[in-house]
């Protein structure tokens, strides 16, 4: 159990056959970059090339480290190998071949959310994760999760069987009621994992470029191994998948080409840190602080809603003269002056055109307020301008 400096195919070579129960593998990509990223206070930099000479140069290093990796596996073992859009298609093919296609379990994707700025095709929001066995007997623990909001009691408590169709029905007895079903533990998990990608800010990050999140590698591992087992990562780069399998209680062999990276990896072990994801425990509804009404007034708006900001609600789609138009709508606890007054506050630091503030409520009196500000619009929500014209009509016909 450690951390091996050194290039993988050699190492590898050095370890027993059938001795470890995992292989996670997270190898250069192949694509054709040098990938830099500085530490959080800039005392370090780490760096690693991931670029070949050609792509049958890449898959031939590629399949001498799966094949490595096929011998020191248990026969109850499994691989699970990282990769993006680069080459996922010529691994995959690649992974038949040494695993065989019979031995393919799934394929994994761990899908995010990331700010990118706006290019020609598809923003690239998810890996890969191919998952093989070395045998048909391997090891694999079912993890379950919650059911979808949409899954009504009867789904959850009533048994099912097939009727002469094939269709799935209710199960009933001889008297024509319905059998419930057996004690449930929850929807097995999917091959769609959406685990959020490291935030410059997260407690784990390290400053290693391409780091992982520790929360993938604990799914991971916890799906195919058990405590005491051993894991082996290749590429464990700053030791993320060490760090996961010593927090579970796993064993675990790391190996990687660079000492910075050894070293990075040994000094997180020595200290282990997990993320505690917000997003994963309270969902994306968590970070939703708008009330339906004012997400239509930013809807009629054709503003853009923002979340966890003071004093903007929204920005407008299109920009004034190459600048954003911040908007707030005024709550139900604030005057129209602190609206205002947060707003302008809010927009001076993103460079603001023009602002917009949306009124709410008429029940205030406004003659102390500024309306001359030349870069604010004041306007009136639809049920304060609803509200006025009835008024004003039921005044005109008494």
């Amino acid at each position: 159990m450690g951390v091996l400096h050194g290039d993988c195919k050699e190492v590898l070579k050095s370890l027993g056959d059938a001795s470890v129960d995992l292989a996670y593998l997270d190898p250069p990509f192949f694509t054709q970059k040098t990938h830099s990223l500085s530490t959080r206070n800039n005392t370090a930099e780490y760096s690693f090339e991931d670029r070949w000479t050609s792509l049958d140069d890449y898959l031939a290093f590629m399949a001498e480290v799966l094949r490595a990796s096929r011998r020191v596996l248990k026969e109850t073992g499994c691989i699970f190998l990282h990769c993006d859009r680069s080459a996922a298609h010529h691994l995959r093919l690649l992974l038949d071949q040494v695993f065989g296609s019979e031995n393919f379990q799934s394929e994994i994707i761990w899908a995010y959310r990331r700010w990118s700025s706006a290019k020609k095709g598809l923003l690239n929001a998810h890996q890969t994760v191919y998952f093989y066995s070395k045998t048909g007997d391997y090891k694999f623990n079912t993890i379950y999760t919650d059911y979808s909001p949409t899954t009504n009691v009867d789904q959850i408590l009533q048994a099912r069987v097939r009727n002469e169709s094939g269709k799935a029905v209710y199960r009933r007895d001889e008297t024509g009621n319905v059998v419930i079903g057996k004690e449930k533990r929850g929807v097995p998990l999917s091959d769609v994992w959406n685990i959020p990608f490291l935030n410059p800010k997260a407690r784990e990050r390290v400053g290693y470029p391409t780091q992982k999140p520790i929360l993938l590698l604990e799914r991971i591992i916890a799906i195919a191994t058990d405590v005491g087992d051993c894991v082996l990562d290749p590429f464990c780069g700053s030791g993320t998948t060490l760090v996961a399998a010593k927090l579970l209680g796993r064993d675990y062999i790391g190996i990687d080409i660079s000492l910075d990276a050894v070293r990075l990896a040994e000094e997180r072990l020595r200290q282990p840190v997990r993320s505690e994801s917000q997003l994963l425990a309270d969902g994306e509804e968590g970070f939703l602080e708008k009330s339906d009404a004012e997400r239509r007034i930013l809807r009629a708006l054709d503003a853009v809603p923002v979340e966890r900001n003071r004093g903007i609600d929204g920005f407008l789609r299109s920009y004034v003269d190459g600048h954003p138009v911040a908007v707030r709508i005024q709550k139900a606890d604030e005057d129209i002056e602190m609206a205002k007054r947060k707003l302008i506050a809010a927009s001076k630091t993103k460079q603001c055109a023009f602002t917009i503030l949306v009124r709410t409520t008429r029940n205030e009196d406004y003659s102390l307020f500024d309306w001359t500000d030349e870069d604010l619009l004041v306007i009136d929500s639809y049920d304060v301008a609803i509200e006025a014209w009835l008024d004003e009509r039921n005044h005109s016909g008494s």
